[in-house]
């Protein structure tokens, strides 16, 4: 299993919205492709300005098979949806060691 780790920087006023804009444009998209196994949205009381989220998936290769003009698609449906929002992106990955 291969974990799609990704962190957002958005403002505390535009956190609801960042997440129900996730749950509506980006889930749909990805429950389509073959390995994806699920996604969490967590959030700190802490850092009200952060959100990560996590997807899981069954292989790195089936996540990466996703086509590129799809993920641009996306992110062009929820970055306008968003535009008043700023938001910022750090992406990172990581698989599940088996011992």
């Amino acid at each position: 299993m291969v974990i799609e780790w990704l962190q957002f920087k958005v403002s505390p006023e535009s956190r609801e919205r960042f997440i129900q804009l996730d749950r509506e444009i980006w889930t749909p998209v990805l429950e389509q492709f073959s390995g994806f196994l699920g996604k969490e949205v967590w959030i700190s009381p802490h850092r009200p300005q952060e959100i990560i989220l996590i997807i899981r998936w069954e292989t790195r290769e089936q996540w990466k098979s996703i086509p590129q003009e799809i993920l641009e698609q996306t992110e062009q449906k929820f970055a306008q949806q968003m535009k008043n929002h700023p938001y910022e992106m750090i992406e990172l990955e990581y698989e599940l060691k088996q011992t």
